[in-house]
């Protein structure tokens, strides 16, 4: 056996919901007069693309007539992070207190509160989440990515995960971007660092020209966000922390440019800085993640300490010294789920909220949780779960609100492909790994017309119940578990604020056309299945049979024609995708690099003009494939303005399958 399928249980935290929301500012741009005396400045030549010199950019902004870039400087760093403030009280899987430990292996009695030690991370400019950069429509970016992760000012303990040669590999996931500044270990492989990322005291400049798909403005997004995509280990490094994100405006004719007085009067006051950032009030990305932290007890054995790739761990081994730091297991039989919640690094955190409408953008960034929020009222407010009786997996987000009510809508405004058609009003949303919303919440009134007052508390909360990494339990769509309310976001009503924003009511933007005759492509289309492998359990996965390999294009299985193409395309080409899902009993999120598609058929239906409940986006554009167990989806997506290798995975991280 090369693992041990056994996790601790996170110790409980004692004051929830008194840590404030953070709220991450914008990146400040380095000045040119900066990065042009850089000893190795970015530029369009050849090797200008990263510190190796063995690459240069596929298209420069001037060759689309659009300005120089607007540069940015990104340092992965190690750090620590630091999940509340609150004290803890150690438990054990029955919510009973246990044993606790310190750096030392001191031991502490059942009982004794404590202070959570900080979680060493590996962030970008050592955050978690680490830079948020507000981009626009016209204006291209460039962001020097640089690794100083062998560097240790702290003397940190790294544990047992994260990338074992500390290279990295960024992605920024949905961006429409050549493959040298993709973040692909399809290119990293054969190109550019020839290897699984980047090393340290590499650099990469990443470009991202901020262009729709084929110049066409019915392509543009919204919401992107960057995170590691190291091979191997890229849950393990976004798990340590490598998650940035990247809010994108459109102010073409003003329609989405952060300002609520022009376009679409979207929730959001913009303000110009100084230093050439912008900053946009109302206007909040809300970055999901869960984690396991360690009990001291646990045994740490898997699939890398087999590969002694963390010889200081000594491993297989318990870890004292590591109590309350975050726990990871890389590829466990049923998947990974950690039992402590979070937003925006934090958990339980609170946000006093103007009376009010505001723009939330959404992203699950865990490396497989699925939720399904709701916002709620309590009369009791939140009580613990053990202090309820629950125990083992009912244990998992530590706090409920049993009694909790419905008590607004979400109304979205897109999703992961940008402004919907149409706005929708929702009671309750899934969020999968990578995916993203953007939804407006009015706080002046509740759904049933009843007014606001200051002082009210409305909980974001999460009804999924997902025990392991393979799928949810319980949900809204699937029996749902009326006692399952966990709490994972606090809004406090606060004073009245002038507000120019409106709700739509019409359509945000218009959908890129489909083909009239898109069915009669349907049997000539490529199709990839994700199935289970052999190497034990459920801890290896293959696409169409074959593991990923970088120095060779998959083959489709036999389409209906008869044939099996290569999952490679002409530029300017569009095509039709099936992907099924075989992971027997497991949900699959299949994100594909480049470009993001159309949903035309799930299931054998066609969804173009009536989508499956169920899957509400796929009337939208969308950059991952939401697949329930046993589930095919057809999708309809182009290769435009770039060449080159790409790659498309399970963004379940700890599913390894890769084409």
């Amino acid at each position: 056996m090369f693992y041990i399928e056994k996790f601790p249980t996170s110790p409980l935290i004692l004051s929830p919901f008194n840590d404030p929301l953070p709220i991450l500012k914008a990146l400040a741009p380095v000045p040119k007069s900066v990065y042009s005396a850089w000893r190795n400045p970015p530029g369009p030549g050849p090797g200008q693309q990263n510190s190796l010199r063995n690459e240069r950019h596929q298209i420069w902004p001037s060759q689309i007539v659009y300005p120089d870039p607007i540069v940015y400087k990104v340092d992965l760093l190690l750090r620590t992070h630091a999940f509340t403030t609150s004290q803890v009280l150690p438990i054990d899987a029955n919510g009973r207190p246990t044993i606790s430990f310190d750096a030392r292996r001191r031991t502490y009695p059942a009982g004794t509160k404590r202070t959570l030690p900080p979680s060493a991370i590996y962030g970008f400019n050592g955050g978690f989440p680490g830079a948020r950069i507000n981009a626009e429509y016209g204006k291209p970016v460039l962001v020097r990515f640089e690794n100083h992760l062998n560097e240790n000012p702290l003397n940190l303990d790294r544990q047992d995960f994260g990338s074992p040669d500390l290279s990295f590999l960024t992605h920024l996931h949905n961006g429409h971007t050549a493959p040298e500044s993709d973040g692909n270990p399809h290119y990293s492989m054969v190109a550019g660092p020839r290897h699984r990322g980047y090393r340290p005291g590499m650099f990469v400049d990443n470009l991202y020209l901020n262009l729709p798909s084929g110049g066409d403005d019915r392509e543009k997004q919204s919401f992107y966000w960057f995170h590691d995509h190291t091979m191997d280990h890229t849950g393990a490094n976004v798990y340590k922390g490598m998650v940035g994100v990247y809010p994108l405006y459109d102010p073409k004719n003003g329609l989405d440019m952060g300002d609520e007085r022009r376009g679409l009067r979207l929730p959001g006051v913009r303000t110009n800085n100084p230093d050439g950032s912008f900053d946009v009030k109302y206007d909040i990305p809300l970055a999901f993640f869960d984690c396991n932290l360690d009990d001291g007890v646990t045994v740490h054995k898997d699939f890398h300490d087999g590969l002694g790739e963390y010889p200081a761990a000594k491993n297989p081994a318990t870890h004292p010294e590591w109590w309350g730091k975050t726990f990871y297991k890389h590829f466990p039989n049923h998947g990974f789920v950690g039992d402590l919640f979070t937003v925006n690094g934090t958990a339980f955190p609170v946000l006093e909220v103007k009376r009010r409408k505001y723009r939330f953008r959404f992203l699950d960034c865990s490396v497989a949780r699925i939720y399904d929020f709701k916002l709620m009222t309590s009369t009791r407010g939140p009580r613990s779960s053990a202090s309820l009786g629950y125990n083992g997996d009912e244990l998992q987000g530590q706090y409920r609100i049993e009694d909790g009510q419905q008590c607004m809508q979400f109304t979205q405004i897109t999703a992961d492909g940008g402004l919907l058609p149409f706005p929708l009003k929702l009671d309750s949303f899934e969020l999968w790994p990578a995916k993203r919303r953007e939804v407006i919440v009015d706080f002046t009134r509740y759904q049933d017309g009843t007014p606001t007052t200051k002082g009210d508390v409305i909980y974001v909360t999460n009804v999924m119940k997902m025990p392991d990494g393979r799928m949810w339990s319980k949900s809204s769509r699937f029996s749902p578990d009326p006692r399952y309310k966990v709490p994972v976001l606090k809004f406090v009503i606060g004073d009245t604020a002038p507000d120019d924003s409106q709700i739509p009511i019409a359509g945000l933007r218009r959908l890129p056309p489909l083909p009239s005759n898109w069915q009669s492509m349907l049997d000539d289309r490529l199709i990839f299945e994700v199935e289970r492998g052999s190497a034990g359990g459920e801890t290896e996965w293959l696409i169409n049979g074959k593991p990923f390999d970088p120095q060779h294009v998959l083959a489709s299985l036999k389409n209906p024609a008869g044939r099996t193409p290569l999952a490679q395309q002409k530029k300017r080409s569009f095509n039709l995708w099936e992907i099924r899902n075989g992971g027997g009993g497991w949900v699959h999120p299949v994100h594909l690099h480049q470009e993001e598609h159309r949903t035309v058929m799930r299931n054998g239906k066609d969804v173009t003009s009536t989508p499956d409940p169920g899957h509400p986006d796929d009337a939208s554009k969308e950059d991952t494939v939401a697949l329930d167990p046993g589930e095919s989806v057809i999708v309809y997506r182009g290769f435009r303005d770039f060449t080159g290798p790409y790659v498309g995975h399970c963004h379940n991280l700890h599913t390894r399958t890769t084409p």
